[in-house]
Order: structure tokens, then C-alpha cells, then sequence
């Protein structure tokens, strides 16, 4: 079981939760079995660019891509870049 943190503009689509308990293998597992997953991927699959994702408190593209597997008990943290002008 890997615990996901959404940052407050997802889980306002998410009845307001801001955590998720969810069985995953890999990152990619995880952040699609969240409620909210049409919001983090784009219609390619790709995770939309303004998501940043981090494992454990490290960012996840250091260490591989979506295929990159999760220990059971992980931490993985989504935060939403914010911009304007």
C-alpha cells in the first residue's frame, strides 16, 4: 500500500480528500489509481508538466520515470507548479 498526497486543487475535485491509500508497483500505478488521475495525465498518458511528483520526499525523475518502482509504505507527495503574471 502506497499513501499519495494531492495538493488542495485536486482533492477539491476529490470531495476534499488530500490523501489516498493505494496499491501500486510502480509511481505510474499509483498516481492512475487515484480518483483524481484524469487531472494528472494529459490524453497521452504523460503526466501533465505543471505536476511535479516526489517519492519520499525526493523528486521521482531522479530516480527513473513512471516505471519506477514503489516500496510498500512509500510516501508520494504531488505538487502542483503554480505561474502567472
Amino acid at each position: 500500500m502506497v499513501r499519495v498526497a494531492v495538493p488542495s486543487m485536486l482533492a477539491a475535485q476529490a470531495d476534499g480528500q488530500r490523501t489516498f491509500d493505494v496499491e501500486a508497483e510502480t509511481v505510474g500505478d499509483a498516481l492512475r489509481g487515484l480518483p483524481v488521475a484524469d487531472l494528472v495525465f494529459n490524453e497521452r498518458g504523460e503526466l501533465k508538466g505543471h505536476i511535479n511528483v516526489y517519492v519520499d520526499g525526493v523528486d521521482y525523475r531522479d530516480h527513473g520515470d513512471l516505471d519506477t518502482p514503489v516500496a510498500d509504505a512509500c510516501q508520494i507527495r504531488l505538487v502542483a507548479m503554480v505561474s502567472g503574471g
